[in-house]
């Protein structure tokens, strides 16, 4: 029968495409790392790595068995959830998992009312921006994701997004994008700004997913957006604004903590949104540290509202 922990390195080693990769990835020796894959070899009766010069490559039957550890592992990090699931988390720890503007807005205020009704639990809390935070929770590594979908997203996401793959969606807040112009800008003193009044702007672009639906977004009104750099940090993307370096289209939800003095904030229209939400499995929606959990990130959103932004007095 096979090993778990050796399907575990044939997975890591065909994932980083070498031995000694996976090995620190893994922390351990090569040499622990080419016993366990020969172990594996001796087990499944083939070998399922063969060297191309400085390549490494599967043969046949390590392709078979690498489709079938997928499955396997993936199995086995589900049960894990549901397993885990069984138990008390009234002493334990609740991980969370969000993206950076959600984990200074949101997940302080749910962080303390968690707190106050279970001062034993411990919260941890980890960073990624989605679809990589879904991930961290297939892998059993958080309890609960913060996420975004935007709305041109909405239709795949339908069929392939995490509530496709069974996660339990509660939905936070309806997050809307605003225009960030820096001071002196001609449009600094407007109200709002149709999208496909922009077409001349140069822009500074957000992280890869806010990016995308950025240019989709741009190409709908009619044009395709010519962008000069991007960041996925928040305060650099305002800075290169202030810096009159382009435009930029920002979520509200950064401005509710974090506002350059260099920058002002105008509305687009249409209005661009994208809907904030709480994922996590359905059984470990059912106990109670985690309940609690999202409904202090519920209330939370609901004193936040849908959020809004300064508007200029022009």
């Amino acid at each position: 029968m096979i090993d778990l922990r050796q399907l575990v390195m044939f997975r890591q080693v065909v994932e980083s495409g070498s031995f000694s990769a996976a090995a620190r990835s893994m922390h351990c020796t090569q040499p622990a790392v080419s016993q366990q894959i020969k172990a594996l070899e001796r087990t499944v009766g083939g070998p399922l790595f063969a060297r191309v010069g400085r390549t490494l490559r599967l043969t046949e039957a390590g392709t078979t068995l690498a489709r079938h550890a997928a499955d396997i592992l993936d199995n086995m990090a589900v049960a894990q959830q549901q397993v885990r699931a069984v138990a008390t988390l009234e002493t334990g720890t609740v991980r969370v998992c969000a993206f950076p503007s959600a984990n200074a807005t949101l997940v302080p205020y749910a962080a303390a009312a968690l707190k106050e009704r279970y001062p034993q639990v411990r919260l941890e809390l980890l960073e990624a921006e989605p679809p990589e935070s879904y991930q961290v929770l297939r892998r059993a590594e958080c309890d609960v994701v913060v996420a975004f979908t935007y709305e041109s997203e909405l239709p795949r996401a339908a069929e392939t997004g995490p509530a496709e793959a069974g996660m339990l969606e509660v939905p936070l807040l309806v997050d809307s994008l605003v225009l960030l112009v820096p001071n002196g800008h001609p449009l600094a003193g407007r109200r709002s700004v149709q999208l496909a009044d922009l077409a001349g702007e140069t822009w500074i672009a957000g992280c890869p997913k806010c990016r995308s639906s950025f240019v989709d977004a741009c190409t709908g009104s009619g044009f395709n957006p010519t962008i000069a750099c991007a960041t996925d940090d928040n305060l650099a993307l305002q800075g290169l604004v202030a810096a009159g370096l382009g435009v930029a289209l920002l979520p509200s939800l950064v401005l509710a903590f974090l506002q350059h003095p260099d920058v002002v904030p105008v509305r687009v229209e249409p209005v661009l949104r994208r809907t904030v939400s709480a994922y996590t499995w359905p059984d470990l929606a059912r106990t109670s540290a985690i309940t609690a959990m999202l409904e202090a990130l519920r209330s939370a959103a609901d004193s936040i509202g849908p959020t809004a932004f300064p508007t200029t007095s022009a």
